[in-house]
């Protein structure tokens, strides 16, 4: 065989085994794409609350949580995004310092982000980006005759980060996760201070009651610790959620700090094609 056709030969091979490579990290990505990971969470823990625009003192007490997440792979960046989606409801009874007035509280949040996926060293992720969503709720007042309610909605852009690490015990394999979340521009729906919802919404009385948000006049964390341990055939999650809300807009002042325990479970989930050659184990 000569010289030039060892060559080509050659380089016809390489480009087989590249041609092979490429193929298969394409077939491997496409299936991690079809992997989902759904968790739902029940938590109750403790929080102060405080709104001025209904009481000028700090209430405590008791919260009960829900939270919905999912995430899955993309094909954006050679699946190096991710995304993920919480649906979280809360509802709260906290007292006034001296037990005569209760705040009874209830807040609904959907929120949606997109993150990076770096892998620095064997079983940790690190993930960065940005988040977005909105969040609707109201406070009631029981002892206020005037005024005896605040409607709450506001939406913003937050960046968040999240590391997961995975690692083997007793010959199973766990993950613990912490994310953080941190809103850096927004908007927030706020009376003005001493004005009343018939103002508003009867008399028309326009004052400044859509705000612009930041960093600045609303530092809010959210905080996200879990712990995946195997359970039998499935997967247990437990956590901490170290949730902060503050703003100080209208010259009303807000805050809410919860700290839960939360406990649930994982499930994840693989999309079946109707091409694919086995569909007809899952599809009718």
């Amino acid at each position: 065989m000569q010289l030039k056709e060892r060559f080509i030969l050659y380089i016809t091979t390489i480009a087989a085994f590249i041609n092979l490579f490429a193929v298969e990290k394409a077939a491997a990505q496409e299936d991690a794409n079809r992997y989902t990971m759904r968790s739902n969470m029940i938590g109750i823990g403790a929080t102060n609350r405080l709104e001025t625009y209904l009481s000028p003192f700090e209430y405590t007490g008791t919260e009960v949580r829900f939270l919905h997440e999912s995430m899955r792979l993309t094909k954006m960046m050679n699946g190096r995004i991710s995304t993920q989606q919480f649906f979280e409801g809360n509802m709260s009874i906290s007292r006034s310092p001296s037990h005569d007035a209760n705040f009874l509280a209830g807040d609904f949040d959907w929120r949606i982000a997109w993150h990076y996926n770096w892998e620095p060293a064997e079983n940790l992720r690190i993930l960065g980006g940005l988040q977005t969503g909105a969040s609707i709720g109201t406070v009631y007042n029981t002892r206020n005759g005037n005024n005896p309610a605040q409607a709450k909605f506001s939406t913003d852009i937050a960046a968040s980060a999240m590391a997961v690490y995975r690692f083997t015990l007793l010959n199973r394999l766990f993950a613990v996760r912490y994310q953080f979340d941190m809103p850096l521009i927004g908007l927030m729906f706020s009376p003005a201070f001493g004005q009343s919802y018939y103002e508003m919404f009867s008399l028309g009385h326009y004052d400044h009651n859509v705000c612009a948000t930041w960093a600045g006049n609303a530092p809010t964390f959210r905080n996200l610790l879990t712990l995946d341990a195997p359970l039998g055939s499935g997967t247990l999650r437990i956590g901490w959620r170290g949730d902060i809300r503050q703003s100080h807009v209208n010259h009303l002042k807000s805050h809410t700090w919860s700290n839960l325990f939360m406990i649930g479970y994982v499930k994840h989930f693989r999309l079946v094609k109707h091409s694919d050659g086995d569909s007809h184990k899952y599809i009718l």
